[in-house]
């Protein structure tokens, strides 16, 4: 099914980065498969006139989420590395905005929204709804969805443009996301 995309509309492609995608220090299972789909939607949220924005994990070296810190996940997306940079193939308009999270030491970040001060900048552009895809479904993407739809925002989810680092996430995922009130189309 198609977006309606307006200019009240974002779409927030989370973290389309290396480390994310196969060959990654982190890899999601079909994550380099959802270049296309998401190229595809960012053309489509241009033409009706909505702000693409794009986040990424932006870690300084020895961030607190890594392994030898005490953290969950192994070393990714160190600032300035190939790991972080976004997928060679996402097509990524000049004029997107781009979005670094967990830019701490000390401090993770899983949401777009967290630290960043993006909820103010979108209403400040009169924006309303939220349309995401991205990496990883069951992590950052569910964490921004959530915090999105916390900040007052209209939330949908392209649930065919988004992987779980956990396969059998998805229904889960998909459920919880429809419980707290984000529209989450398949």
């Amino acid at each position: 099914m198609q977006v309606d995309y307006g200019p009240h509309d974002v779409l927030l492609v989370v973290d389309m980065q290396n480390d994310f995608c196969e060959g990654g220090a982190l890899a999601v299972t079909g994550g380099s498969a959802l270049v296309p789909g998401i190229n595809a939607e960012i053309q489509a949220a241009r033409a009706g006139g909505a702000l693409v924005v794009a986040s990424r994990d932006w870690h300084p070296v020895d961030h607190v989420s890594f392994t030898h810190r005490g953290g969950p996940w192994p070393v990714h997306c160190v600032q300035d590395t190939p790991g972080a940079a976004f997928h060679p193939d996402l097509a990524l308009p000049e004029e997107a905005i781009r979005v670094s999270k967990a830019t701490a030491f000390d401090a993770d970040a899983y949401s777009a929204f967290d630290g960043t001060g993006l909820d103010g900048y979108l209403r400040g552009r009169g924006i309303k709804r939220v349309v995401l895809c991205g990496l990883a479904m069951d992590v950052c993407v569910q964490a921004t969805a959530q915090d999105a739809r916390r900040k007052g925002f209209e939330v949908l989810l392209l649930a065919r443009l988004t992987e779980p680092v956990a396969g059998e996430a998805r229904d889960i995922c998909s459920r919880e996301l429809e419980e707290a009130g984000i529209e989450v189309q398949t």
